[in-house]
């Protein structure tokens, strides 16, 4: 099908543009953009450059993705934002391009980012994770897949979030949070397995019940996390708790527990 593209919109011969493609009144596709089929754009949207956008994606009114990173290190080497299918962008959120560090500021498969999120540079977001209004996201955090982040919550530098984790809303992340865990507060603290995320998701209860024990011996038993991580890698191995242990085995930033 024929895109609709407004004719107010302002777009960079550059630019390329798949069929099926609407593009609203004022948008600003920039040089080096890629949109995928069936996606739309909305009015007032900035694509600065260096953007490829996925197949039936939205990007809501006001949005900017692909402007340059807010870091002093930037010296305008060659970098870029890559959005994968189906991604879901609401009003007025930035996405800013990586730097010499990473190269690319990621969005995977089925993400949502509600409004007023901001995404800084390299950060990398993994498949299905929701981003709860005015998230504001440091440069290099990692999210992973179906991860679900509550409004208003800064997340440091550096800062991993496993898979299928919750955060509390109004939360302050200045350390890693567990892959399949719930937190919440300022300061943050660990309120165990996301045990009805997990059911939600299809996770067996057999899986639960094995992620809950790994959970009390690496941060509710008198056990160093050495000695839980030593424990849980010795005993039949499921992959999400090896997915856990992996994540604590691997913190630079730390995990808060209390």
């Amino acid at each position: 099908m024929t895109s609709r593209l407004h004719p107010t919109a302002v777009i960079d011969p550059r630019a390329e543009i798949g069929p099926d493609v609407v593009v609203g009144p004022y948008a600003v596709i920039g040089p080096r953009v890629e949109i995928g089929e069936s996606s739309e754009i909305g009015p007032h949207v900035v694509l600065e450059r260096d953007v490829t956008l996925g197949r039936r994606c939205f990007v809501g009114t006001g949005s900017v993705l692909g402007g340059a990173p807010q870091d002093l290190k930037y010296r305008g080497e060659a970098s870029s934002v890559v959005i994968g299918d189906e991604v879901r962008i609401r009003e007025y959120t930035t996405v800013n391009r990586g730097t010499a560090a990473r190269g690319v500021t990621s969005i995977d498969t089925g993400a949502y980012l509600m409004s007023y999120v901001h995404i800084a540079h390299d950060c990398a977001i993994g498949a299905h994770a929701v981003i709860a209004n005015a998230v504001q996201l440091a440069g290099h955090v990692t999210i992973g897949e179906h991860a679900t982040l509550g409004g208003q919550t800064p997340v440091h530098q550096f800062v991993r979030i496993g898979a299928h984790a919750f955060v509390g809303g109004g939360s302050r992340l200045p350390q890693d949070v567990p892959p399949y865990t719930r937190v919440a507060g300022t300061p943050l603290k660990l309120y165990g397995i996301n045990v009805v995320g997990l059911k939600r998701a299809g996770f067996a209860g057999e899986t639960v019940r094995a992620l809950q024990h790994a959970f009390r011996l690496l941060f509710n038993s008198r056990l160093t996390t050495t000695q839980a991580i030593a424990r849980l890698r010795a005993a039949p191995g499921i992959p999400e708790v090896e997915m856990l242990v992996a994540f604590v085995a691997g913190t630079e930033r730390g995990i808060l527990v209390g």
